[in-house]
C-alpha cells in the first residue's frame, strides 16, 4: 500500500470510483487533494472525509493550465477524471474526445514540464478492446474499440505510454471492466437493481442473456489500483482490471432477483446498446502477480450494493 503521510492527487475525485478511492487513501494516511468539476459527481460522495482532504472545483484542463496547484508537490496522480460510459460518447463523440483525450494530454504536458513529476496511474477501459478477437483477454491483444469512449481511452492510454517512453514520465493505465457497487447510478447493475427495486413484478433486460461479463466490485477496483501504483514498472505498461470470473447477463439477474428478493417475470429484449461489447471474459494475469486477489465475489458485492441503494436517494443519473 501507500505509504502514510504520501502526498496524493485524484483526479475525479468525487466520482463512484474516484470518491471511493479517495476514503481509502485517507483511511490509509494520505494526504488527499481532489480535483473534479462536480459536472457527473457530488460532493456528497465526499462527505465522509470532506475535513481530511482538499477539493479543487472546476475543469481539470483550467486548473492544470492555471499553474493553480504544483504537481511537483505530490508523489502520486491517481487520473479518473472524465467521461465513464459508452452511451454519452455515442450521442456526443466531441464531448467525450474534450474530456477524456484533450484533458488528459494537458494533464500530461503539465506532467512533462514538472521537474519530478508525480507517479501516474491512469484509469483506462476495457472498451478499448470492442468486441474482443480471442478469450480470454489479455493485454497483448488487438484494440480495436467500437464507441468514440473507447478511442479516447485508448489514445490517451498510448499518450501516457509515449511520455513515459520518450520524458521518463513514471505512468501504468488499467483498464477497467464492469466495476459496479456504491454511489454508481449508471450501467446494467444499477439499472437493473433500480429497475427491480421499483418495478419488482417484471423486469426487462437488454440482450438475450448471454452476453458475457467480469463484474467488479468496486472497493476490490479500489486495491487493484493502489498495487498498481505501487508495484507496476511505471514505464507505460497496461493493467487489466477485473475479478478474474465470468457471469452471463442471465446470471446476474438470477443474482440480483435473490438478491433483491424478488421474482419478477424477466423479458429478454433482444436489442443490445451501440457500442456495447458482446463478449467480455478477461486475463488478469499480470494483476494476480502483484498480488492481487478480489475479496468479494457477486453475491456479496450485490449485498453491499443493495444495501447502499436502500439507504440512498433514489436518483438515477
Amino acid at each position: 500500500m501507500l505509504e502514510k503521510d504520501s502526498t496524493v492527487l485524484v483526479t475525479g475525485g468525487a466520482g463512484f470510483v474516484g470518491s471511493h478511492l479517495v476514503e481509502r487513501l485517507v483511511e490509509l494516511g494520505a494526504r488527499v487533494t481532489v480535483i473534479d468539476d462536480l459536472s457527473n459527481s457530488s460532493r456528497v460522495n465526499l462527505q465522509a472525509v470532506q475535513s481530511s482532504i482538499e477539493l479543487l472545483v472546476g475543469d481539470l484542463r483550467e486548473i492544470v493550465q492555471s499553474k493553480e496547484l504544483n504537481l511537483s508537490d505530490y508523489s502520486y496522480l491517481f487520473h479518473l477524471a472524465g467521461n465513464a460510459y459508452v452511451p454519452p460518447s455515442v450521442e456526443n463523440p466531441a464531448f467525450d474526445f474534450s474530456v477524456n483525450l484533450e484533458a488528459t494530454f494537458h494533464l500530461l504536458e503539465a506532467l512533462r514540464k514538472t521537474k519530478n513529476p508525480p507517479r501516474l496511474l491512469n484509469v483506462s477501459s476495457g472498451a478499448v478492446y470492442g468486441n474482443p478477437l480471442s478469450i480470454p483477454i489479455d493485454e497483448y491483444d488487438p484494440t480495436i474499440p467500437i464507441a468514440p469512449y473507447g478511442v479516447s481511452k485508448l489514445a490517451a492510454e498510448r499518450y501516457a505510454s509515449v511520455y513515459s517512453n520518450i520524458y521518463g514520465l513514471p505512468a501504468t493505465s488499467v483498464r477497467f471492466f464492469s466495476v459496479y457497487g456504491p454511489r454508481q447510478r449508471k450501467q446494467v447493475v444499477f439499472d437493473l437493481m433500480h429497475k427491480l427495486k421499483t418495478i419488482p413484478v417484471k423486469l426487462e433486460v437488454f440482450g438475450d442473456g448471454t452476453q458475457k461479463r467480469d463484474f467488479l466490485f468496486v472497493l476490490d477496483a479500489i486495491e487493484a489500483v493502489l498495487l498498481a501504483a505501487r508495484k507496476a514498472p511505471g514505464k507505460g505498461e497496461v493493467l487489466n482490471v477485473a475479478s478474474g470470473t465470468v457471469y452471463t447477463i442471465a446470471e446476474l439477474v438470477t443474482e440480483l432477483c435473490r438478491t433483491c428478493k424478488v421474482e419478477p417475470e424477466i423479458v429478454f429484449k433482444g436489442a443490445v446498446r451501440s457500442g456495447d461489447a458482446q463478449n467480455w471474459t478477461v486475463d488478469i494475469k499480470r494483476l494476480r502477480n502483484l498480488g492481487f486477489s478480489p475479496s468479494f465475489d457477486l453475491a456479496s458485492g450485490l449485498k453491499e450494493t443493495s444495501l447502499w441503494y436502500d439507504s440512498a436517494p433514489p436518483v438515477v443519473a
